[in-house]
């Protein structure tokens, strides 16, 4: 899988609110990212386009 959040994008988004992240919630949002992403590029497929638009997510 590739690996497609950065901890420290996550943690400059959250710094204000929380301090600490813990390493499984990139594993985490690295997975449901490429999960959004396969039934992105399945609806694009399925509708015939080889490009995936912001409207498929």
């Amino acid at each position: 899988m590739v690996n497609l959040i950065i901890k420290s994008n996550i943690r400059e988004a959250i710094k204000e609110k929380i301090p600490n992240i813990s390493s499984e919630v990139a594993e985490a949002l690295n997975q449901k990212v490429q999960e959004l992403l396969n039934r992105a590029a399945d609806r694009a497929l399925a509708n015939g386009r080889r490009t995936l638009h912001a409207r498929d997510l």
